[in-house]
């Protein structure tokens, strides 16, 4: 399963979930703060500690679970992706 920890008015996760749409992937999506530079208002607590469980307060971050996969950074999500879901 995928999940994705993002933020709606983020442009880097809107890249990522068009990649998703793209390859026809279903995933789960989590959104746990509002986007910002150095992180915005925190709306969901809970999927606020998963994200930071991560090591960093940054969206996208991408949760692989299937292939105990975790990443930040759109440009990496997106060829990790066409990597092994293309």
């Amino acid at each position: 399963m995928l999940e994705l920890y993002q933020s709606e008015g983020c442009p880097h996760c809107a890249k990522v979930r068009q990649k998703l749409s793209d390859l026809g992937i279903s995933y789960v999506i989590h959104n746990p703060r509002l986007p910002g530079g150095e992180g915005g208002d925190v709306t969901n607590e809970v999927t606020h500690d998963e994200l930071l469980a991560g090591g960093e307060d940054q969206v996208p971050y991408l949760v692989d679970t299937d292939r105990e996969v975790t990443m930040y950074e759109s440009d990496d999500i997106v060829e990790y992706l066409d990597e092994h879901y293309a």
